[in-house]
C-alpha cells in the first residue's frame, strides 16, 4: 500500500519538482494532484520532500537492476558490465530531477543521506555483477564507484551531445582511470620490496571486513581482543 503511495507521489511529482525542487510546495502539490491525503502522503514520506527524493533515487536503482537482471552480460568484459550498470542508472532518471536532487542534497543537513544513496548505488551494481569480498576491498570498490558514479551524473547533467555519446565516452575514461589503478596495484604486490614495505599496513587493512547484512552495522572488525 504503501510503495502504491509513493509510486503515485512519484508520477504526480515530475510536474513540480523541475519548478519547485524537492520542496514542500512540491510535495503538497504532488499530494494533491496524485489524489492523496496529505497525512497519508506524510505516513509514507515522515520527512516529506525529502524521503520522496531518496524514493526517487531508489526507483532509478531498481530500474538499473531489473535491466541487469534482463541483459546477457556473459560475453562482456568486466569494466563494460560495469558501465552498462551506470549508463543504464543515468538513464532510469530525468535530469532536471536529478539536478533538483543535488542541490536538494547539498545541503548540509541532507548531505549524509544524499552520500547514503549514492554509496546504496555503488553497492546495488557491485552486488548485481557477483561481488563476493568480504574484506577492506569491499569498501575500496563501492569507494571508488561512488566516484565514478557521482562524477559522471555531474558530467551528465552538463552534456548536451547526441544521445549523451559525450556521457559515455566521459565514463570510459573515468573507468580507464579505475583500472590503471588496479594495475598499479597488482604491480605492487608482485614488487617483493613493495610488499615487504607494505605487510604491516596490509595486515592491519585485512582484518577489516564487509558490513553484516543483518546487522546493520557499516562493517566489523576480527581481530582478537
Amino acid at each position: 500500500m504503501q510503495t502504491d503511495i509513493i509510486d503515485r507521489l512519484l508520477t504526480a511529482a515530475a510536474a513540480h519538482v523541475p519548478f519547485d525542487g524537492w520542496s514542500e510546495t512540491a510535495f503538497a502539490a504532488s499530494a494533491r494532484d496524485a489524489g492523496v491525503d496529505r497525512a497519508v502522503a506524510r505516513a509514507a514520506c515522515p520527512r516529506g520532500a525529502v524521503d520522496l527524493a531518496l524514493a526517487y533515487h531508489a526507483a532509478g536503482d531498481r530500474a538499473m537492476l531489473a535491466r541487469l537482471e534482463e541483459a546477457d552480460l556473459e560475453g562482456m568484459r568486466f569494466r563494460d558490465r560495469i558501465k552498462a550498470a551506470v549508463r543504464w542508472r543515468l538513464e532510469a532518471a530525468e535530469p532536471e530531477m536529478v539536478r533538483r536532487g543535488l542541490t536538494l542534497f547539498a545541503l548540509p543537513q541532507h548531505a549524509a543521506d544524499g552520500a547514503r544513496a549514492m554509496w546504496q548505488t555503488a553497492d546495488h551494481i557491485w552486488q548485481a555483477l557477483g561481488d563476493s569480498s568480504d574484506d577492506v576491498n569491499w569498501y575500496t570498490k563501492r569507494a571508488t564507484l561512488s566516484g565514478v558514479y557521482g562524477s559522471t551524473v555531474l558530467y551528465w547533467l552538463g552534456d548536451d551531445s547526441p544521445e549523451h555519446v559525450a556521457t559515455w565516452e566521459f565514463l570510459d575514461r573515468r573507468i580507464d582511470d579505475v583500472m590503471q589503478i588496479e594495475k598499479i596495484k597488482a604491480r605492487v604486490k608482485g614488487n617483493k620490496l613493495a610488499s615487504a614495505l607494505m605487510a604491516g599496513p596490509m595486515a592491519l587493512l585485512g582484518q577489516i571486513r564487509a558490513p553484516r547484512r543483518d546487522g546493520g552495522m557499516p562493517g566489523h572488525w576480527s581481530g582478537k581482543h
